[in-house]
């Protein structure tokens, strides 16, 4: 096993001074991640998840294990070894760089010594002591950054396609959109080659049953893909140039394209691309569909409980009627709220008989009332019957309005 500097001078140290220190482990350890946290930027997300667990138990760690060391020539270390290699691995894997690892190292050592000097000094520790103690941490910390390093390397070269793996978690990340996954994403795009756009937009796929595979070798180096999962998708900077190659090319699959948004609301654009490959019908042609040119109709069918609740709320009067009743209604009333027109324009527009219109005003006036002066409630009502409307015509006969 490699000899390490750091476990030599601390063993030499006083058993005693270890002992005294002990106490002080839980204030320097909070210490240094407070400090860490706070200028360190790969660091600075909530602690929370995976990393702020090992973030936390990597600090005091190394803390309890510097403290252990004192005074213990026969004390084995082998796990530290281990740990630290791992660390270092984990720090490959999630995408941060080295320059990250050392700062943190460097700068929790100083703030440790300060935390902790106070103590040796009251315990009235002699000054060559503390002298030989403080050559001893330091060197520790550099031990301590070479062997993260090391696991870190040795990641690195073990991963074959590292940027392609890199590239696959970094469109997790992105359309994920954990709070403070700002700098894993940084770090990983800064390790794919992939510089971070300010704005995006999400393309959810959709396989038939007869499809050929995706032409995934049209597609440009600034495309993150993921064509594996059960929902496929892209994230493109340029949809417009990135997805001409492929119109022609889909062979039975469909794509259906986000409006182009700051990157931090890829996740909502995501959902609605996917919201958007239920469309269907004769507005819809061709295998891609642009979100942008049916942002009013993917707005209405955003949310089936509200649509249903606005529903309910707006259109309580029909309740009572069959569903004959209502259909022929709900019609007449839509015609009437998109033209205020009268009984032979709703007519023509409806194709019925101006009279037939003048006994359906009746009859929702009857069922209405005021209702149908009062501004909010109109609106209410309109909204509520596209969307039933655009349900019937975009859905599927299972998923159609209940």
């Amino acid at each position: 096993m490699v000899e390490y500097r750091s476990f030599r001078l601390l063993a030499s140290l006083p058993r005693a001074l270890g002992a005294g220190l002990r106490p002080h482990v839980g204030h320097a350890a909070a210490s240094m991640i407070q400090e860490v946290q706070r200028t360190v930027p790969a660091y600075g997300q909530p602690l929370k998840g995976v990393f702020g667990k090992v973030l936390v138990k990597s600090v005091e760690y190394a803390v309890r294990h510097c403290i252990d060391s004192m005074g213990e020539p026969g004390l084995s270390h082998e796990h530290w070894v281990d740990f630290y290699r791992g660390r270092g691995r984990i720090e490959f894997t999630e995408g941060r760089n080295l320059d990250a690892l050392q700062d943190s190292a460097t700068i929790g050592a100083r703030v440790a010594w300060r935390a902790m000097h106070p103590g040796v000094v009251a315990a009235g520790v002699d000054p060559a002591v503390i002298s030989v103690a403080a050559e001893a941490i330091f060197a520790y910390v550099d031990e301590l950054c070479a062997t993260a390093i090391e696991g870190y390397q040795q990641a690195q070269a073990e991963a074959e396609g590292a940027v392609p793996v890199r590239r696959r978690r970094l469109l997790e990340l992105i359309v994920q959109g954990p709070e403070g996954a700002a700098t894993s994403i940084a770090g990983l795009a800064g390790g794919a080659g992939w510089p971070l756009p300010e704005t995006a937009a999400m393309v959810a796929l959709e396989r038939g049953p007869d499809a050929a595979d995706f032409p995934a070798d049209l597609l440009g180096d600034g495309v993150l893909a993921d064509l594996e999962s059960p929902e496929p998708h892209l994230l493109t900077r340029d949809p417009d140039a990135d997805l001409a190659p492929l119109e022609a090319k889909l062979d039975g699959w469909r794509a259906a394209v986000s409006p182009t948004v700051p990157l931090a609301d890829a996740p909502a654009a995501l959902r609605t691309a996917r919201r958007a490959l239920l469309l269907s019908g004769p507005d819809i042609p061709g295998p891609i569909i642009w979100c942008r040119d049916h942002l009013a109709t993917l707005w209405l069918l955003a949310e089936d409980f509200l649509a249903a609740e606005l529903a309910r709320q707006s259109l309580d009067p029909f309740a009572s009627l069959s569903e004959k009743q209502r259909d022929r209604l709900s019609e007449t009333l839509l015609a009437w709220l998109e033209t205020r027109g009268g009984a032979p324009e709703i007519a023509q527009r409806l194709g019925v008989h101006p009279q037939t219109v003048r006994n359906r005003l009746r009859q929702l006036e009857e069922l209405f009332g005021d209702r149908l002066k009062d501004a909010d409630d109109r609106l209410g009502m309109q909204l509520a019957l596209r969307a039933q409307r655009l349900m019937r015509a975009h859905r599927p006969d299972g998923e159609r309005e209940r």
